[in-house]
């Protein structure tokens, strides 16, 4: 068995539920000290395993690593990958505007900003609101500070058509905020995007950024290896909108066919992609656009 991984999935459930510690130890029937203990990849009993498959309403096989886990909520599957990148030599990424591993820490403080000004606007939910941004934002800043310390190697597919939106829509576009935040918004998503043009054509050692060829993927996901296995995680949620506006399941699994399935599509799609300096001038000509 994988303790360590069902202690991470447990941690995960813990953030993802909001419930507090005692709670989730008297459902489980065990001390609060127990519960810390599994959480950090202690042996579990069986009996235990079963009861806590009950809790997170789930297969005891999915709990071992042979089925899928469900997330629906972004903390929750933010905590999951960033467990996951920590052993994680290489991360490949096909959909979107961009990664939010290589962005820049002023794209975290104006986010940071948004997401408080959207909590501030919720009236009787603003604690709860506030709250939960919040800790989306601590856990995305440790996936941050976790890639910086270990430099995994990066390939991230992206889409003209997600990054003309976002060069429109500026970061985190559900959130509604002043005509200042706004305008913030649209200019750090121009000056993430010419870095990324930048990092298109420089192509550093460990990261690869292609301009797909054409459309956008139907299912956007990353594939995650490391030196003993490959993840495959799809996400519904935006890393740049405000947990209380998003609705919808993430999917974490290690079954081989899903990602061979994947792996294959990937190939393809890194093959066909627009690469270094002509990715990187498609992508300026869009700034360009948006810049007007």
């Amino acid at each position: 068995m994988r303790f360590n991984e069902i202690g991470q999935q447990l941690r995960a459930y813990r953030m993802e539920s909001g419930l507090k510690a005692e709670e989730i130890s008297a459902r489980l029937g065990v001390s609060r000290a127990a519960l810390y203990r599994y959480e950090k990849g202690e042996v579990i009993k069986l009996d235990t395993v079963n009861r806590l498959a009950e809790l997170l309403k789930i297969s005891p096989l999915t709990l071992l690593g042979i089925g899928v886990e469900y997330y629906g909520k972004p903390v929750g599957y933010a905590e999951r990958l960033r467990q996951i990148e920590e052993t994680s030599d290489q991360i490949l990424q096909v959909h979107g505007p961009l990664s939010y591993l290589i962005t820049s820490d002023h794209y975290d403080s104006l986010l940071a900003q948004i997401l408080e000004e959207q909590a501030d606007a919720q009236g009787a939910d603003r604690m709860a609101a506030r709250a939960a941004a919040e800790q989306l934002m601590s856990v995305m800043i440790s996936r941050k500070r976790m890639y910086a310390a270990r430099k995994p190697s990066i390939i991230a597919i992206l889409t003209a058509g997600s990054i003309q939106k976002f060069l429109a829509e500026g970061i985190c576009p559900l959130a509604q905020v002043s005509d200042r935040l706004r305008a913030a918004a649209r200019e750090m998503a121009i000056r993430e995007i010419e870095a990324v043009a930048d990092l298109m054509a420089s192509e550093p050692i460990g990261l690869q950024l292609g301009l797909m060829a054409q459309g956008e993927p139907n299912g956007p996901f990353t594939l995650l290896r490391s030196r003993d296995r490959a993840t495959l995680a799809i996400n519904p949620f935006p890393c740049d909108a405000p947990p209380s506006m998003q609705s919808g399941v993430a999917m974490i699994t290690n079954a081989e066919d899903a990602v061979a399935a994947h792996q294959r599509v990937s190939e393809l799609a890194w093959r066909e992609a627009v690469k270094g300096a002509a990715a990187a001038e498609r992508v300026r000509a869009m700034v360009a656009a948006a810049r007007g």
